[in-house]
């Protein structure tokens, strides 16, 4: 524990010289690897039985044109192992509005009086302060209103191509896809990342997919450089605004 610290120390200036070479030369784009690396699973998966496995398919033989296990004519391209490619197509173009409103008002008046009360009333008059009128004893009366309204009013439209790698293969012979992709434009690096699970039938003869078919979609868009950078917030003005109590 007395070593954090020094770490903390010693990481601090690493991550400080990062930004500034990223501010003085542009953003670096992320050395190519193994999709699992660059976007990490916590999903456990369980290998599949040596009895659910898929044999690994034959030559044809001499006089036959058909190859065992293959789907087409001459072979399946589908994706369908770990390692295989596939392309996602996301074509997302949804709008969203919602608007509401309420009001309320309300109004109470009680009015109450002891004109006769044992004969004593006009005994209470010589107590209580002048202009006593036992008739109009007690007299109160509320108002209130409240009055709201809000809207929200959303779009968004994404059209983008992307090729994705097969990570794993779950018991019940679904998908685990993931893929990254960086475009760098002079200093600026757009990243567009999807991962997600599918079914082997979902996938068309050409080798494809559409987003709507992905089970738990993670397709995240953005990216860093010079424009990111001056369209963010500063820091400073962040902080304040999350840790204001006004």
């Amino acid at each position: 524990m007395r070593l954090a610290p020094f770490v903390l120390v010693a990481v601090v200036p690493l991550a400080a010289c990062s930004t500034v070479s990223e501010a003085v030369h542009g953003p670096n784009l992320t050395p190519v690897g193994y999709p699992a690396a660059l976007v990490p699973q916590d999903q456990q998966v369980l290998p599949l039985a040596a009895s659910a496995r898929e044999p690994m398919p034959s030559p044809a033989g001499a006089n036959s044109l058909w190859r065992t296990g293959a789907r087409a004519f001459f072979i399946d391209q589908r994706a369908g192992r770990v390692g295989d490619i596939l392309t996602v197509n996301i074509d997302i173009d949804d709008s969203a509005k919602t608007s509401n409103s309420s009001a309320s008002s309300r109004a109470a008046g009680v009015t109450a009086g002891v004109p006769h009360f044992l004969g004593l009333e006009s005994s209470l008059g010589k107590i209580l302060p002048g202009g006593f009128d036992p008739a109009n004893a007690v007299e109160t009366n509320s108002k209130s209103s409240n009055a709201g309204s809000g809207s929200v009013t959303r779009a968004e439209k994404i059209s983008l191509t992307i090729a994705a790698v097969v990570t794993a293969v779950l018991p019940n012979g679904n998908l685990v896809i993931q893929g990254t992709q960086e475009v760098r434009t002079n200093n600026e690096l757009r990243q567009l990342t999807v991962a997600g699970i599918v079914r082997p039938e979902d996938i068309s003869a050409a080798n494809t997919i559409r987003h709507t078919q992905i089970a738990e979609a993670r397709i995240s868009y953005g990216g860093r450089g010079d424009i990111s950078r001056v369209q963010k917030v500063p820091a400073g003005q962040s902080l304040v605004e999350r840790f204001s109590p006004f």
